[in-house]
């Protein structure tokens, strides 16, 4: 497909731009969708704010999407022009040597061959994503529900890691959509008692909303003091970290109780450190596990669950904005007033 399109170009960290700029020209083995809906996500922000390792400006970013497809490759079979789809970010090499020890999302090529560019009105998603993490949405799905299909694959892996037992109490650090999604998942495995913290009240009443037992602004009140106050001095059972900072590293390790599971799920800038009481790691027998990015089962096990209604998604979408306000929608989810805002590049503009 030959043209031009709108599509909000990142120049260099705290600077978006509108853009017209041509329309991806499919491969052989590539599909071309019409973005029907993008959301906005903490990788994103931080994409955004700070710049990303892997992307350099000026690039059309955004990754969680789904829409319709607009024109095939000539080798294409799986899916054809007018069919509603969504696609995960990356897909794995399937040859590497982690790939071929199980771990695919831990695979050497799988972020060097990421697709970003959701936030305009067209994306192409190459043959590598197309034949392995690419599905079609069914008639009783929309597509900001379908959207949800990246994030939540990466959950699924996390919260498997967790292994959280029927009755566990689950402490969960932070409440954007990631802590609220591990919300979710951790009431189907069985957790009777779920504390969420953050620093946000109105994410904090999401997470009320959604089954959180109790809610604690980690502004107002230590989290780490509160955690241990509701569990006898023990702390959590587990704890699911989903943040990225050095200190809520910290907090979380020590909201587990001896002999409990740390999941370390948000992502730290590069080079940073934490520190940690060697002696509670041995002698409490903590298990801390780091956990990243999703696998073709887990996104597989994403897009069966959006389908079968079991998760809830739209509680986590706050506000609808459109292409050319996405600057905007970005800066209120770093303020906290926004859980995820979803872009609909054919929505007209807010007047102001």
């Amino acid at each position: 497909m030959k043209g031009k399109m709108k599509a909000m170009v990142l120049r260099q960290p705290g600077d978006l731009q509108l853009q017209c700029v041509d329309i991806p020209q499919t491969g052989h083995e590539e599909i071309l969708v019409k973005v029907d809906v993008a959301l906005t996500c903490g990788t994103d922000l931080k994409t955004y704010k700070r710049g990303h390792p892997l992307i350099e400006p000026p690039v059309i970013f955004g990754h969680e999407f789904a829409g319709t497809v607009a024109e095939v490759g000539d080798r294409v079979e799986k899916f054809s022009e007018g069919m509603r789809v969504v696609a995960a970010n990356t897909a794995p090499c399937n040859d590497c040597f982690f790939c071929k020890k199980g771990r695919p999302n831990l695979c050497i090529h799988v972020m060097e061959r990421a697709n970003w560019g959701a936030f305009a009105e067209y994306i192409k998603v190459p043959s590598h994503i197309a034949r392995i993490n690419t599905y079609e949405i069914p008639p009783s799905v929309n597509s900001q529900a379908a959207a949800f299909l990246e994030p939540l694959a990466c959950v699924v892996l996390g919260n498997e890691a967790a292994e959280i037992q029927l009755g566990d109490m689950v402490a969960l650090v932070g409440t954007g959509p990631i802590g609220l999604l591990h919300l979710q998942l951790a009431k189907q495995r069985g957790a009777t008692e779920i504390i969420a913290s953050d620093l946000s009240d109105d994410r904090l009443q999401v997470a009320q909303a959604l089954g959180a037992t109790r809610i604690i602004n980690a502004g107002k009140e230590d989290q780490v003091t509160q955690t241990k106050e509701l569990t006898e001095g023990r702390g959590a059972d587990v704890v699911i970290e989903s943040v990225g900072l050095s200190s809520t590293w910290e907090a979380a390790v020590s909201m587990t109780r001896r002999g409990g599971t740390t999941v370390l799920f948000g992502g730290p800038p590069p080079g940073s450190k934490v520190a940690l009481d060697a002696s509670r790691l041995h002698y409490d027998e903590i298990t801390i596990k780091g956990t990243f990015h999703h696998t073709p089962r887990t996104v597989q096990t994403a897009f069966k669950m959006i389908t079968s209604g079991t998760i809830r998604t739209e509680p986590l979408v706050t506000h609808v904005k459109s292409l050319e306000d996405l600057e905007e929608a970005l800066n209120l989810v770093a303020s906290g007033r926004a859980v995820k805002v979803a872009i609909t590049p054919g929505r007209p503009r807010r007047e102001a």
